[in-house]
């Protein structure tokens, strides 16, 4: 993933504004300093997590069984939850159970259905990552106050609800 180092300048955006009148300037800025970040924390939760053998989408994997009280789901369910395609649940999970953190539980009397079950040893590394997980984030979030997460959480969904506006036919 391409990743955009050198935020543009207010005197370059205004340049492009000039280009293109649709081109709100402070938008777009607030715009691209939020995509910095959002990617700067992705590859700070990737290093954290590789400091540990795991990649970030086997580590949603093994967060979201363990939410389950049952610890199990199924893998259309985990698709579904994770964001991604059932293919790559079947990837995520094939890895997984590989490494002997879920184990697949096939239905006796329809082996085409099956239950993904967060096993110990998977439990196990949740508990080792966790700790370290959690930590590192309170520290990251350390210079912002409880009034100023509450408005950014806010911010952050009147963002989300624009987002449609770039799938847009």
């Amino acid at each position: 993933m391409l990743q955009l180092r050198d935020l543009p300048t207010n005197d370059t955006l205004q340049k492009f504004a000039q280009r293109y009148p649709q081109a709100d300037v402070s938008a777009i800025a607030t715009f691209l300093h939020l995509l910095r970040v959002a990617t700067d924390l992705s590859t700070a939760l990737d290093d954290c997590l590789s400091r540990h053998g795991l990649l970030q989408g086997r580590w949603w994997v093994l967060i979201l069984l363990m939410r389950e009280t049952s610890l199990t789901s199924v893998p259309s369910a985990l698709a579904n939850k994770a964001g991604v395609t059932r293919a790559t649940m079947t990837g995520l999970i094939d890895g997984l159970e590989r490494d002997g953190l879920v184990e697949r539980i096939f239905d006796p009397e329809d082996r085409r259905r099956v239950t993904i079950k967060l096993t110990d040893k998977g439990q196990s590394k949740l508990d080792e990552v966790m700790p370290d997980y959690y930590s590192r984030l309170r520290q990251c979030m350390a210079g912002v106050d409880e009034d100023s997460r509450a408005q950014l959480q806010t911010m952050l969904g009147l963002i989300d609800t624009g987002i449609p506006e770039f799938t847009k036919a």
